[in-house]
C-alpha cells in the first residue's frame, strides 16, 4: 500500500472574531494537521498531511461520507479575516516516486478564495 507524504503549511493570518474562528475550526476536521487562533486573533494551520476538510461527526471523526468540504470551509473563513490581510495555505506531496506530485495552494484574501495546483500548464513567452 502507498502512503502519501505530505506537509502543509500556511502564513498567519490576523482574524477579526478569534472565538467565531476557533469554533468554525473546532466543526470541521483538519485530519492530523493542526491549527491555532492565538489571543491576539492570529490563524495558522500545520501539519503532515494533505489540506483536506471534512465536516466533523458527533463523535468528533471526520464525515467521509459526506466529503470534502474544503472550499465551504474557506469561504465561511473568508469573511472572518481582517482587511489587508492574506492566509495563504500550501500543501506539496507525493505517494512513492508516483506522477503526479501534489502541490496546491489556497489564498483566502478580501473576501474571496483563490486556488491552485500544477493542473493547468501555461505557454512561456519567449
Amino acid at each position: 500500500m502507498a502512503t502519501l507524504q505530505a506537509a502543509t503549511t500556511s502564513t498567519s493570518a490576523i482574524v477579526s472574531d478569534p472565538q467565531a474562528v476557533r469554533e468554525l475550526c473546532e466543526s470541521y476536521c483538519f485530519g492530523t494537521l493542526d491549527w491555532e487562533v492565538t489571543e491576539d486573533g492570529e490563524l495558522t494551520i500545520w501539519g503532515c498531511d494533505d489540506f483536506e476538510v471534512y465536516e466533523t461527526r458527533e463523535n468528533g471523526l471526520p464525515d467521509y461520507e459526506g466529503g470534502i468540504v474544503t472550499h465551504e470551509f474557506l469561504r465561511e473563513l473568508a469573511g472572518y479575516l481582517e482587511a489587508n490581510e492574506e492566509l495563504d495555505i500550501q500543501t506539496a506531496g507525493f505517494t512513492k516516486c508516483r506522477f503526479p506530485v501534489l502541490a496546491k495552494r489556497y489564498v483566502v484574501r478580501d473576501g474571496e478564495v483563490l486556488h491552485a495546483d500544477l493542473s493547468s500548464p501555461e505557454p512561456i513567452d519567449e
